[in-house]
């Protein structure tokens, strides 16, 4: 494969190189069980399928004042997979797992590497670390969507994507639809004038002109309120979640649970099966704050939660269909730890998720994301900070493939992964369906959550208290 330039990197993508911080890299990494996986077979996936993606042959370089897209002189597969030969209990193999999750990725290489584990008991182990810079959750599931078919007698049939540069084009697109939101306001879908304006303003152009400076008036005030809004809602109440973080991590994953058993939950309560996880985590999170009594009545706790925005967007920003990149909001859902019960905190969670849902928050956020690698880097941390002080965990939701994917011609078994969190977030918590089932996955830096293993648990004693449970 050949590469005759860089490129560079969109805001969305260098925000993540911008955020990062020594006791919290900005890493994805994601965990495969696939049957009879060995290392000779995934090293032919890899150099046939994995690499179509040019952006996998690039590393993240900065080069005053942007960061840049360059291609690996000496690229090659072997400094991208480990091999080893363990054969690893499910406990050792969590322990592993937690130890890779900690080893930093080198700089000076493509910002990505997997780990095989053939040997481990109940299935070859598959672990990928990859920096967020390279795609969110998403892209990576539209990835393994495409390199995963449903037999393992057939091949993957489209895959792959050269590198492009495509900023000026970003930019040019961005621009108007910052223009179209401020004139057509809370409906970015288009204009919001009807028939009856139009005619009047045909008649009389200072009727027109009025009008127009009146609705440029009305919405860009709802974009300013929105905005406002958003920069005020108030910081997280100061908990044992909040602790200064040490750098080391532990991550775990729970049983599967059948979907049909959440899914009965939230037929059952008139909810979504996205209310019912979130509200188990808000259970678990609730007797880990450390505060007790009106303390604990009065706290104020957000889940910050990744959004999809990629149809939300402009035709022009929409990314390709199997491109990588970064296209995800983020809101910061309040966990109503204060709740006494199941019950309550379920309805209230399914009212601030519908009230987000609405507004513009997560357009919002994904701007001042992308806008953290354009600004100077003392007022960075500050502005970062303001951001994540919302938040004391990070709530990821991703939906896998509703049937059984084979990779290589091997049986994908289970799915899970692990989301990084920006500034001094320590915990994280990962839900996976897959093939009718769902997992819950966690990250906890070691001054927040000494055994998420107890954190997991509590997730699953909470669902058990629901109706339609079975």
């Amino acid at each position: 494969m050949s590469h005759e330039q860089s490129h560079l990197l969109l805001p969305a993508d260098s925000a993540w190189l911008a955020l990062e911080r020594p006791e919290n890299p900005m890493t994805i990494t994601v965990m495969l069980r696939v049957d009879g996986l060995t290392a000779p077979r995934f090293r032919e996936f890899l150099r046939v399928y994995w690499i179509a993606w040019e952006r996998f042959c690039f590393m993240p370089v900065w080069r005053s004042p942007a960061w840049w897209w360059v291609p690996d002189p000496v690229f090659d597969l072997k400094h991208h997979l480990d091999v080893v030969i363990d054969r690893f209990s499910p406990e050792e193999l969590q322990d592993w797992v937690s130890a890779r999750l900690n080893q930093p990725l080198a700089l000076y290489r493509p910002r990505w590497k997997f780990w095989l584990a053939p040997n481990a008991e109940g299935g070859a182990a598959l672990l990928l670390r990859m920096h967020h810079c390279y795609a969110d959750g998403l892209s990576l599931l539209g990835m393994f969507d495409r390199l995963c078919p449903v037999s393992p007698q057939q091949h993957p049939a489209i895959y792959g994507a050269a590198e492009t540069s495509e900023l000026s084009r970003w930019y040019a697109a961005a621009q108007a639809w910052l223009g179209q939101l401020v004139a057509d306001g809370a409906n970015p879908d288009g204009p919001t004038t009807d028939e009856a304006d139009l005619e009047a303003a045909e008649s009389n152009q200072w009727l027109q002109a009025g009008r127009l400076v009146d609705r440029v008036g009305q919405k860009g005030l709802r974009l300013v309120h929105e905005f406002s809004n958003f920069l005020i809602e108030p910081e997280d109440t100061a908990s044992d979640l909040k602790r200064p973080l040490l750098g080391r991590r532990q991550c775990r994953w729970s049983r599967p649970v059948r979907l049909d058993q959440l899914r009965a939950i939230a037929r059952a309560t008139n909810t979504t099966i996205n209310d019912v996880l979130l509200s188990c985590v808000a259970a678990a999170v609730r007797t880990r704050l450390g505060l007790e009594g009106d303390d604990l009545e009065d706290a104020i706790l957000h889940a910050a939660v990744p959004v999809d925005i990629r149809e939300r967007l402009p035709e022009d920003l929409q990314p390709e269909s199997g491109s990588l990149g970064n296209f995800f909001g983020t809101v910061f859902v309040p966990l109503p730890v204060d709740g006494e019960s199941p019950l309550e905190r379920l309805y209230r969670i399914k009212h601030e998720t519908r009230r987000l849902k609405k507004s513009w928050q997560p357009g919002i956020a994904w701007g001042l994301t992308a806008s953290a690698s354009v600004i100077p880097e003392p007022w960075r941390k500050p502005v970062a900070d303001m951001f994540y002080r919302k938040a004391s965990t990070v709530v990821s939701n991703v939906p896998g493939t509703p049937e059984t994917r084979y990779l290589a011609g091997c049986r994908i078994t289970e799915q899970m992964f692990w989301v990084p969190q920006a500034g001094d977030i320590g915990l994280g918590v990962s839900i996976v369906s897959y093939a009718g089932q769902v997992q819950f996955g966690v990250v906890a830096d070691e001054a927040i959550m000494a055994d998420p293993e107890d954190f997991l648990a509590d997730c699953l004693q909470e669902l058990e208290q629901f109706p339609g449970w079975s």
